[in-house]
């Protein structure tokens, strides 16, 4: 390819088309089916996934064929076949469904009406992770524009990711040998550490989710005359999460969880450490910005990257403040969302969580556990050379940096199933969601002059991967 030919081509395609088309998919509210239980009476995942299927029929791409798969009660999938110079398979992945809304936006923003400012897209989905398809079928343009040949293409683009993609194992039975057997999966759904180098993904963590419910009445009393008497559901709920987690330092207490993390990913956490330094940190909308935490930003990223945390993400059973009498309360339930280490047995680690927190309930109170869900991590394999060297192409002609690896946080269930299915296969998992891009919380955007050169730069790994042999 010719440089300054794909970045014209690539940055006409994101000005013209894909920034229109993603402003209005960010108007559609299709929350993932976790969050939205009625999706299919509310439509909105059909709506959304039409427009994909509309925009990709438009493109002028040789002997693609594009199809919304279906099957009974479940999220559709968008597959789309791109013939290519060889048989050889090249698996690009995306999804089109949302986190729900979240509170905080600021006054000029909001999750489902698209707002450009200083070159960026806020609205939810955008980022994470609704220019996937666009990025990948412009990138596979880039290349067709120029006469350069590519192997054959699969685009795959789901609509269960942000509920654990349980809907995606079912259809990736159903397509069966229509997937092929990539050697090159391609991922459009992770993090980035800044906006101006090329960043590849090279864990992911798993997590475990669940409710720790404590009763300790049938029902609510008075707390004049019960107090010093009944124990509050809160506060044995409080001894339990003691027994989980350090409530000075976070450090998870449950020794299963944890799991040796590889020299080479130490080695990446270094150099990662040493180009972002305190933007590790810094980059968060901390209530209290004059404090500095006590690890080094080595330690910080590999707390994020390959330790496991718990975070409490909801609660039952406590009553609104505007309702909150003086009634001792009979249960309250908690959310528990625990993020593992990318190669940590997530079932092994619910059986310990549960273990433990069932164990010797204190008297008067009956503890329960009850797992929701167990979503395996993901470790790649080691990065073949013919890929660095793309990478490196990549980062230096369109960044004008090194490309940089690192791990991430996050979890995306289907590359631990591609993992299994297809352990030959090399992985480029990278993305726009870089500092304060704060997908699924308030504010998410999208960085457009990013969004451009990845483009660009998963054209690059295209054409190198034909050519690598």
């Amino acid at each position: 390819m010719d440089k300054q030919t794909t970045e014209e081509f690539v940055n006409q395609a994101w000005d013209g088309s894909i920034i229109p088309e993603l402003c209005e998919y960010i108007k559609v509210p299709n929350k993932s089916p976790m969050f939205d239980p009625d999706w299919e009476q509310h439509g909105y995942m059909d709506q959304a996934v039409s427009m994909f299927e509309k925009w990709c029929k438009a493109q002028p791409i040789k002997g693609m064929q594009v199809e919304v798969v279906r099957l009974e009660g479940r999220t559709p999938v968008l597959f789309i076949d791109i013939p290519g110079e060889s048989d050889d398979v090249v698996l690009l992945y995306g999804h089109y469904d949302k986190q729900p809304e979240f509170s905080g936006w600021d006054d000029d923003l909001d999750p489902w009406t698209p707002v450009i400012k200083d070159g960026k897209l806020y609205g939810r989905g955008g980022a994470d992770d609704g220019y996937a398809v666009f990025g990948s079928l412009t990138a596979i343009r880039a290349l067709q524009e120029q006469g350069v040949p590519h192997a054959r293409c699969i685009v795959l683009i789901e609509g269960c990711e942000e509920s654990g993609s349980f809907d995606l194992p079912f259809y990736i039975d159903h397509l069966g040998d229509r997937l092929g057997s990539p050697s090159l999966v391609v991922c459009l759904d992770a993090e980035c550490g800044n906006y101006d180098q090329f960043w590849c993904t090279t864990s992911l963590r798993g997590n475990l989710t669940g409710k720790l419910r404590v009763d300790v009445l049938t029902e609510g009393v008075h707390s004049g005359s019960a107090g010093g008497i009944v124990p509050s559901s809160f506060r044995i709920l409080r001894q339990l999460l003691s027994r989980i987690e350090d409530e000075t330092s976070g450090k998870i207490l449950i020794e299963e969880l944890f799991v040796e993390i590889p020299e080479q990913r130490q080695q990446q956490a270094q150099l990662a450490a040493s180009i972002l330094d305190d933007s590790v940190w810094r980059k968060f909308p901390w209530a209290d910005a004059s404090s500095s935490p006590s690890e080094s930003v080595y330690e910080l990223l590999l707390n994020n990257n390959w330790r496991p945390a718990l975070t409490v993400t909801g609660a039952d059973g406590m009553p609104a403040l505007v309702n909150a009498g003086n009634t001792l309360l009979p249960n309250t339930t908690l959310k528990l969302s625990f993020r593992l280490p990318p190669t940590a047995d997530a079932d092994e680690a619910a059986e310990a969580v549960k273990a433990v927190l069932e164990a010797d309930t204190p008297a008067f109170a009956k503890a329960s556990f009850e797992v929701e869900s167990t979503m395996a991590g993901w470790n790649a394999p080691p990065v073949a050379d013919w890929l660095e060297a793309s990478m490196e192409k990549a980062s230096q002609d369109y960044f004008g940096k090194p490309s940089v690896y690192m791990g991430t946080g996050g979890t995306i269930p289907f590359m631990g199933m591609l993992g299994e299915k297809f352990p030959e296969a090399q992985f480029l998992v990278t993305g726009l969601l870089g500092p304060n891009s704060n997908a699924h919380g308030p504010n998410e955007f999208l960085h457009i002059e990013k969004g451009k050169k990845l483009t660009c730069c998963v054209a690059q790994v295209l054409e190198d991967h034909l050519a690598r042999s």
